[in-house]
């Protein structure tokens, strides 16, 4: 642990007081309709589809996704329908998530900041989910929703704080974790409030105290750390993902993590295994 975490452990009362006056962006109607639909047994494609159709920042969102190097099989398609096939209901669930949660956010925020906020994070999803799936046992869909929301607070966080921008700007100028300006400047972080966020959007469990628990100083401290190994490993790819998606980019990290090296050991990758994934992954992001 840095020992700026070490002088200031936020309090349960800090927290509390400082989440008592974020605005968590509600859960849309039609997510929770997508999402009722697309958990049944038998999910009824024409009626996701349907659902999807009448939002066409909704349907853009799902076509592009489906088109995307990540996901595409063979020609492009402009059919909601056949993109949701393409997609699969785990995933088009997190595509209306994903896509509402950006909607949401849209307001009172710089344009310029939220396209390039939100283009970088969907190349570590693609990331993750192109790393996931080249090592076993670990699914390349739960990385790929994982990584589109680990960081989606940090929109939350600019809009409730006028200064977080600053905070922003010197965690990147001197290469410093976030998490630990956040706790001493607004006694709360992304990785709580994101952790909220993805509970009131109803994502599964794993995937929301991975995003609580994503920048703890111990989380690879398998006797310390709180985590399960699935939710470990997703945290872990991410980590790998942030950082080779900003080298292969040629851009600063948002969040350089000082977990990277741990995040390798964990999950048995070297430097060649490294160097490997950022050749296919140029081809791709």
């Amino acid at each position: 642990m840095s020992n700026s975490n070490k002088l200031h452990e936020l309090s349960f009362d800090e927290i509390h007081h400082a989440l008592a006056s974020i605005e968590i962006p509600s859960c849309p109607v039609l997510v929770t309709q997508v999402m009722s639909e697309a958990q049944k047994d038998a999910p009824d494609l024409a009626i996701v589809a349907k659902l999807i159709s009448a939002d066409i920042g909704m349907s853009a969102f799902t076509l592009k996704l489906a088109n995307s190097p990540f996901f595409r099989r063979g020609e492009a398609t402009n059919s909601v329908i056949q993109a949701i096939a393409r997609l699969g209901t785990r995933n088009i669930v997190c595509v209306v998530v994903a896509a509402a949660l950006r909607n949401s956010m849209s307001g009172g925020l710089s344009p310029e900041f939220l396209e390039k906020f939100w283009n970088r994070v969907s190349n570590i999803a693609t990331t993750a989910g192109s790393i996931a799936r080249k090592l076993r046992g670990i699914s390349s869909d739960s990385a790929y929703t994982y990584a589109l929301f680990h960081d989606a607070a940090i929109p939350v966080m600019m809009k409730r704080f006028s200064d977080y921008s600053s905070t922003l700007d010197e965690a990147l100028r001197k290469n410093l974790p976030l998490s630990e300006l956040e706790s001493a400047r607004h006694s709360c972080t992304h990785a709580v409030v994101g952790g909220m966020l993805a509970n009131s959007w109803l994502l599964p469990k794993n995937i929301v105290k991975a995003i609580r628990h994503h920048h703890d100083a111990d989380i690879y401290n398998i006797e310390l750390s709180i985590v399960t190994d699935d939710e470990r490993t997703l945290i872990a790819i991410v980590h790998i993902a942030e950082r080779l998606a900003a080298e292969i980019l040629g851009e600063t990290e948002m969040e350089p993590s000082i977990l990277f090296d741990h995040a390798c050991s964990y999950l048995g990758l070297h430097e060649d295994d490294l160097n490997d994934l950022k050749d296919d992954l140029s081809e791709i992001i």
